[in-house]
């Protein structure tokens, strides 16, 4: 099955819902960055809620997510235009905890909580919208919904997942997001609390082949999907883009890496492409500069 969100209203009880999959998208990041298995339940959480979130504006800004929390795992980034889109990366993916009493992958022992998560939605304005608040688990659902709260003031049930296999492949990934719109009763609240305290990972639900539609119809029997949007992991990078990148470092620093080292080799931190630059073209940039 692709990979796919689904964006939906529960007028009953007062709240907007979203819901995804993506199991494929991480498999392909976890196959670019050869990433190991709690550094791809990281990523997947990430890129889940990130997408998800990304849902909720209708006018394809750039968002870029960013957390660190001063773990092994180093700095997350995941940026997407709101288009199904997504590109991430993880500071170090050769990293991996699992919880001694459950087994399950430690993904906030991986993260960490001494540090933030970093919003920046890029609406084409002057200057971008910036939310960021301190981690609270590291675990990256518990993270998005204290984000919600803190800086949107919007009460949202966040609940992402991954299963690993012990190859390190994808099994499945993805996850849902409830949110309280202004008019929510005690009772709905109350409602939303009951069905999420003993719900089932939702990892294993995608992993028994549950879609996302199904699983939001497990919580509300009454969802109204309202669109649909497929979803991928690609990146954008050029040779043209990383020649502006060389550009912004100045012509003493181009001019040695010609004497030292007769040109140099750029690697998109996003999706692992290595771009080659000879003397020639770097003495050209030179020139132009």
């Amino acid at each position: 099955m692709k990979d796919y969100l689904v964006r939906g209203l529960v007028n009953s009880k007062n709240c907007r819902v979203f819901a995804c999959q993506t199991t494929n998208l991480l498999e392909k990041a976890r196959q670019e960055h050869d990433l190991w298995p709690t550094a791809s339940a990281a990523l997947g959480r990430m890129m889940s809620a990130t997408l998800m979130m990304a849902a909720m504006n209708k006018n394809n800004e750039k968002m870029t997510v960013t957390i660190n929390g001063g773990g092994p795992i180093g700095t997350m980034m995941a940026v997407t235009r709101g288009d199904g889109h997504i590109k991430g990366f993880v500071g170090d993916p050769h990293v991996h905890y699992t919880y001694n009493d459950t087994g399950h992958l430690a993904v906030g022992v991986a993260v960490g909580t001494q540090g933030t998560l970093q919003v920046i939605r890029d609406m084409g304005l002057k200057e971008p919208f910036c939310g960021t608040v301190p981690l609270q688990t590291g675990e990256i659902g518990d993270d998005f919904s204290y984000y919600f709260m803190a800086s949107e003031q919007t009460p949202s049930v966040v609940s992402v997942g991954v299963l690993v296999d012990e190859t390190n492949e994808i099994l499945s990934s993805g996850g849902f997001i409830i949110q309280l719109l202004p008019e929510a009763t005690e009772e709905d609240i109350s409602y939303i609390e009951e069905k999420i305290k003993d719900f089932p990972a939702v990892s294993s639900l995608i992993h028994e082949g549950k879609t996302p539609e199904e699983i939001l119809k497990m919580i509300f029997d009454d969802v109204e999907i309202t669109d649909r949007q497929d979803l991928f992991f690609t990146c954008d990078c050029s040779r043209e883009k990383m020649i502006n990148a060389l550009s912004t470092i100045g012509k003493q620093e181009l001019q040695s890496m010609i004497d030292e080292d007769h040109g140099c080799e750029i690697t998109c931190q996003f999706c692992n492409t290595k771009y080659q630059f000879s003397e020639e073209e770097l003495q050209n940039l030179i020139n132009r500069l």
